[in-house]
């Protein structure tokens, strides 16, 4: 995956030969085996670097992932070579949090207030209804009486 700008001093002098050695440990080939969530092959990921990916048919292009998305552990327990498909899809919680980060701070930098989500969050409950209905006195007999004219001579009544 391309280094951001803002993250390039995050990772060490000798980043292109600590990635080379792991995607040359993988045998150029995707080491995921399933941890990525795709749920697209059994087993290991077959795609092999720069050959025609597996179920899509792009071309693979194989990638190092940092497992605790940390540029600065370099240590080779905490890298895997993938294949785009698979780091992308491993690295998709991970961008979502950074994504939401980043609009935050952009608002944040145009002058929008922050929210507390937690204060946000709180249920609030609607006021209860009374458990019994309030009584309404029944009308009287003479109100229910309709002073109606008298049904047209032909009509039915």
């Amino acid at each position: 995956m391309p280094i951001r700008p803002e993250n390039v001093l995050r990772y060490p002098p000798d980043w292109p030969e600590i990635s080379l050695a792991i995607k040359e440990r993988a045998g150029w080939r995707c080491e995921c085996e399933g941890e990525c969530g795709r749920g697209t092959h059994p087993g290991r990921c077959p795609n092999v670097h720069e050959g025609e990916a597996y179920g899509t048919g792009s071309v693979v292009i194989l990638t190092t992932a940092h497992l605790d998305h940390t540029p600065e552990n370099v240590d080779p327990a905490n890298l895997r070579a993938m294949c785009q498909g698979c780091h992308l899809h491993y690295d998709a919680g991970h961008h979502a949090v950074t994504r939401a980060q980043t609009r935050a701070r952009a608002l944040a930098d145009a002058g929008q207030l922050a929210v507390d989500i937690g204060a946000a969050a709180t249920p609030v409950m609607p006021p209860t209804r009374p458990q019994t209905l309030p009584t309404v006195p029944a009308p009287a007999t003479e109100q229910l009486l309709l002073d109606l004219p008298e049904p047209l001579e032909g009509t039915r009544p």
